[in-house]
């Protein structure tokens, strides 16, 4: 029974060991998207600053700056809108992304989702969401599709009528995004026809009068910070700037024209399905052994039974 115990006890030091290890290294891949530059602070040691094809991609606060109302967008039905009509009475949620962005959009819009899921205030009753496409060549049927998947998503059908997802033109796009400080490069695609766009994820709480009242960096956002700012900006009031940690889009490589991103996360999915592999070892182990142990001719203690006579 001692030698016993001592297997089991090794067995669980060395997966609780490999667990740990594979953990702390699936926290570590996500750094490479991730760069600080927080305002125009100098930039780090070399290692840790972005390739040079990034150099525009970045995200000043324009706090209490006021949005350009007046630009005018196709909305996701196709209609010709001005930005102003979704002001006026409410505070938005203002989100720049790219429609067919491969990756780090729908991080971005899928965080935001799961955090008002969890928020009291309703879409198109207390607030508006507001998603605009940095891509000139995106058109109504993309946006209406996008729209679709992320009402969907939130669970409330009734709430469409909240969230707004447009394209426009590029000397629009341009006024907007130099109102809200939003820096993004364009970047050839894979086969050097399809434009895509490397840029930093961030949504802007904006107040009902247009000006922008809180920025929230990443793609994660705590539903209570978003409650606070959706509250306060609907009293038209300002907050404080937050640390500019960036979250790009990818981490993109002149040379070879690859995603670093695509290739940590195979390496997160692989340590993940690592990590099972290991448990399902370490079940089948222990349930041979527990049945071992409940096996006639034996003790509780797994020892065998003296027989008398």
């Amino acid at each position: 029974m001692q030698q016993r115990s001592t297997i089991r006890r090794t067995w669980h030091e060395g997966f609780v060991g490999v667990a740990s290890a594979i953990v702390l290294s699936l926290c570590a891949v996500p750094a490479f998207a991730q760069v600080s530059s927080y305002g125009d602070k100098a930039a780090g040691p070399a290692n840790d600053r972005p390739p040079s094809v990034l150099g525009g991609v970045r995200i000043d606060q324009h706090l209490n700056a006021q949005l350009p109302l007046n630009l005018t967008f196709t909305d996701d039905a196709g209609r010709q809108v001005m930005l102003g009509s979704y002001f006026g009475k409410k505070p938005a949620i203002l989100a720049l992304v790219y429609y067919q962005c491969p990756m780090l959009c729908s991080e971005e819009l899928n965080g935001l989702v799961s955090a008002l899921e969890m928020v009291r205030f309703v879409p198109g009753k207390d607030f508006n969401i507001v998603v605009v496409s940095i891509d000139p060549s995106e058109g109504t049927d993309l946006a209406a599709a996008k729209k679709r998947s992320y009402v969907k998503r939130y669970g409330r059908p009734e709430t469409a009528n909240g969230w707004h997802f447009l394209t426009g033109t590029q000397p629009n796009i341009d006024a907007l995004t130099r109102a809200v400080g939003f820096g993004y490069v364009r970047i050839p695609g894979p086969d050097g026809k399809l434009t895509q766009f490397a840029h930093a994820s961030s949504i802007q709480i904006v107040t009902p009068e247009g000006k922008l009242a809180q920025y929230y960096m990443g793609v994660e956002y705590s539903p209570k910070d978003l409650l606070l700012g959706l509250d306060e900006a609907s009293s038209n009031r300002i907050g404080s700037p937050v640390d500019n940690i960036l979250t790009y889009c990818y981490h993109y490589d002149p040379t070879t024209n690859t995603h670093d991103l695509i290739i940590s996360r195979v390496i997160q999915l692989g340590g993940l399905l690592t990590v099972m592999l290991l448990g399902g070892f370490m079940l089948v182990m222990f349930r041979k052994d527990y049945k071992h142990d409940r096996k006639p001719g034996h003790g509780p203690d797994g020892t065998a039974k003296k027989v008398n006579g």
